[in-house]
């Protein structure tokens, strides 16, 4: 079944669809955000990687609530209606990418039936949505599946474009979604949606976007200009991704950042840029943590993609002992994520007026994302033993996922909650690290913190192999 104004992804036309419409009072068009520029400049570049950007997700409806499929549609409709991110597309006028927005339309809705709960699926069907590239210029940027037991709503699976949305507004969606499912309606105005903020940022926001194109500056020219050249030809596709899930990392952090008054974020990301160079004898590298740009009280229910880059260097000389690093990880790295907040366009006019090959200027150094929700957890220190967090470690997991063809750095680190624990995935380069020392690498991270839960850690802070 096809609807009028609506793009059906491939695969789809044989299945079971009911059509959502939404209608609202606002619509028009606007330029891109910050976010949406880098991802389009890649989408252009390099095609979709969208295996790794889509985000997928589930919410779990209690079969006590009776949610049956048109009760469902009908908060759906709601959804879209009241975010207008959620019916925004990227189209092209000119040479140029724009966003523009729905007043109304359809967006068709897949069916699914399931077993038990409907969690297994829910799973299938979140994969199967999120491994199909969207197409951003004629498509809504979200798809829908409704999991059915016994002719009710069981799950419902939301795959989202990263165009749109980041990790922080997804689960604002997502919050939306529960309520409009169990009430039927939402008291509240929405925040500010994709097209609001970029009319803030070619605004009033340029002069922020200059103040932290002179931070990358300051600090990259700290560093020295040694290209990172190959050393052998990779496998293919050349990023391979290794994911250690683990419980230890987990109490390990939270206990390092209650006893030295930091996040726990920045415990991982020191432990991970101590691996990254360790062993390499650089005294200054450079680390790109993600910021989520939502510092900003008007942003802190923005439904957009406000996700951009950080940049700070972080100092290691005189052969600091891990609180050390700690130190200076968590002063660096706050530094570059209060100038993460920037024009894309003006960064790389910058760059490119001092002979910087933006394109692989950033190569040698290392990337840093932490995704996981901020429910309070870290506030809470757990109580363990370091023959208790040793042992946990037994239970980590490590595994390998999709692999990727392009990336901007040679090493990338992401964590992600998960049920046992953390999820951290390393990508490495295998023209420039050896594959076999992803797993490592990890082992070596998970070491350095349980160590330094109970601690200190001299350098080189883990008897662990590293990488550089």
């Amino acid at each position: 079944m096809r609807f009028a104004d609506v793009v059906i992804p491939t695969g789809w036309a044989a299945e079971t669809l009911v059509p959502a419409e939404f209608a609202a009072t606002d619509g028009g068009t606007a330029p891109p955000t910050w976010a949406q520029q880098v991802l389009w400049r890649s989408l252009v570049r390099f095609g979709s990687n969208h295996r790794f950007l889509n985000l997928r997700r589930t919410v779990a409806v209690s079969a006590r609530a009776g949610v049956d499929v048109d009760r469902a549609v009908r908060a759906v409709s709601a959804l879209v209606g009241r975010h207008s991110a959620l019916r925004t597309r990227l189209r092209v006028l000119g040479d140029e990418p724009h966003q523009e927005t729905a007043a109304a339309g359809v967006l068709p809705i897949l069916l699914r039936v399931g077993d038990g709960d409907g969690a297994d699926a829910a799973r299938d069907t979140a994969n199967r949505l999120g491994d199909v590239a969207f197409d951003h210029t004629a498509e809504w940027p979200l798809r829908i599946a409704l999991v059915t037991v016994d002719d009710r709503v069981r799950q419902v699976v939301v795959v989202f474009s990263h165009t749109t949305v980041d990790a922080y507004a997804a689960e604002l969606v997502l919050r939306d979604l529960r309520l409009l499912l169990l009430r039927g309606g939402l008291p509240t105005p929405p925040g500010p949606q994709s097209v609001d903020v970029a009319r803030l940022q070619h605004g009033p926001d340029r002069r922020r976007s200059q103040r932290s194109v002179g931070h990358w500056l300051r600090e990259f020219r700290r560093l020295p200009q040694t290209p990172l050249t190959p050393t052998g030809p990779g496998l293919d596709p050349p990023l391979r991704r290794g994911v250690l899930v683990s419980s230890a990392v987990d109490t390990a952090a939270r206990l390092i950042a209650a006893r030295q008054r930091v996040s726990v974020s920045a415990v991982l990301a020191a432990a991970y840029q101590v691996m990254a160079v360790r062993g390499s004898g650089r005294e200054l590298s450079g680390l790109f943590p993600m910021a989520h740009n939502r510092f900003r009280a008007e942003y802190a229910n923005a439904v957009a993609n406000l996700g951009q880059i950080g940049f700070c260097v972080i100092d290691l000389t005189g052969r600091p002992d891990f609180s050390e690093v700690l130190s200076r990880v968590w002063a660096a790295s706050l530094g570059g994520l209060r100038h993460a907040y920037y024009e894309p366009a003006e960064l790389r006019r910058a760059f490119e007026a001092e002979g910087v090959d933006f394109e692989r200027a950033f190569l040698p150094h290392h990337y840093f994302n932490d995704v996981r929700l901020p429910v309070g957890g870290e506030a809470t220190v757990p109580e363990t033993t370091p023959a208790g967090l040793r042992a946990a470690t037994e239970r980590s997991s490590f595994s390998w996922t999709a692999g990727l063809h392009q990336a901007s750095w040679h090493l990338l680190a992401h964590v992600v909650d998960e049920p046992d624990g953390v999820g951290i995935t390393l990508t490495a380069d295998t023209r420039h690290l050896a594959v076999d020392t992803i797993e490592p690498f990890l082992r070596g991270m998970e070491e350095l913190l349980v160590t330094a839960a109970f601690a200190d850690v001299p350098w080189p802070w883990s008897p662990a192999t590293g990488t550089t």
